[in-house]
């Protein structure tokens, strides 16, 4: 028994070896934990693209939102670890939701294997284009006297778009009512039809409607403006300090992914990430491609646990919570 148990280990053990040798043999899946159309989507897509060409296999996306994206994330936390599904996580999949969600479906730390953090994205407040506020101190003064019967969107509970608005919220001293959606998507075409008042919208998604005049853009929730949005001023500049927020995006594959196809993805990642027409449109859309050194999949590890210890403390604070 112990001879067989010994050349199953072993067996199983080649089996491991050669795929990661061979990796990648045929498509892989790229699941994208929101809705299509949303900020997450269009980084994810550009970067899929690109890694297809590298690695010589298609790199499939999919979509698959809820629960703040933590329905699709979940998903890969559970798939086979052999490099053929890996989940393009945000700062609401693998840190904001860990404190969230009274039951997280799982944990962000030890149930994945982190493979590379791939840029990081401001936040932009934004509002339906008839709201009687141009500037973020007359959108305070205007929340304080109407918080009542306004409403604010988000991509979904426990997404970065929804704990962005509830540091702006809590910063300001406003309640005012969340409407979540499943996805960016919905909850932008609601702003726009007027139906919602704001949005706490990453700026990958905000810019064309801002630049469109669909919606207008008030603040950027950041220390400092992005260069996608120049004329954009910080909250920070416009009286409000400490209303500082963003998400980043970073792959993950399953726990106990092997290390060479760890490698083998991030290789392809971090080429992408180096090709100019990938920086160009990334860096046009306003996300922040990181530094090489931040690239690394020890880094993102890191990162993440620091992450979680960091919004752990205002979301708390909030009182909000997701069952």
């Amino acid at each position: 028994m112990r001879l067989l148990a010994t050349i199953a280990v072993a067996t199983i053990a080649f089996g491991t070896s050669a795929g990661a040798q061979n990796f990648p043999a045929r498509p892989m899946t790229m699941v994208i934990p929101f809705a299509a159309g949303g900020p997450t989507d269009v980084l994810g897509r550009v970067i899929a693209g690109h890694m297809s060409e590298v690695l010589g296999q298609q790199v499939i996306v999919e979509n698959i939102g809820g629960a703040g994206g933590m329905t699709g994330s979940e998903r890969v936390a559970k798939a086979t670890p052999d490099g053929y599904q890996f989940v393009l996580g945000t700062v609401g999949t693998h840190a904001q939701g860990q404190t969230l969600y009274k039951h997280p479906l799982y944990n962000a730390v030890t149930d994945f294997t982190p493979v590379i953090l791939v840029a990081e994205v401001p936040i932009v407040l934004i509002t339906r284009k008839d709201l009687p506020v141009n500037h973020f101190k007359e959108f305070v003064a205007y929340a304080k006297a109407n918080q009542t019967h306004m409403q604010f969107g988000s991509a979904g509970a426990g997404s970065a778009t929804h704990l962005g608005c509830v540091l702006l919220n809590y910063r300001i001293g406003v309640n005012v009512t969340h409407v979540p959606y499943r996805g960016t998507g919905p909850a932008m075409q609601d702003l726009e039809g007027g139906r919602i008042d704001y949005l706490c919208e990453i700026i990958t998604t905000a810019k064309p409607q801002i630049d469109g005049g669909a919606v207008k853009g008030l603040a950027i929730l950041d220390s400092k403006r992005s260069p996608a949005l120049p004329d954009l001023p910080t909250a920070a500049e416009q009286g409000t300090d400490n209303l500082i927020a963003y998400t980043w995006n970073a792959i993950f594959l399953p726990k106990g992914a092997p290390e060479p196809i760890v490698k083998k993805l991030h290789d392809a990642a971090l080429e992408a990430m180096h090709t100019p027409i990938v920086r160009d449109r990334l860096e046009g859309l306003g996300a922040q491609i990181v530094p090489d050194d931040e690239a690394t999949p020890q880094y993102l590890g890191s990162f993440v646990k620091s992450e979680i210890d960091k919004w752990a403390a205002p979301i708390k604070a909030s009182g909000v919570s997701v069952d």
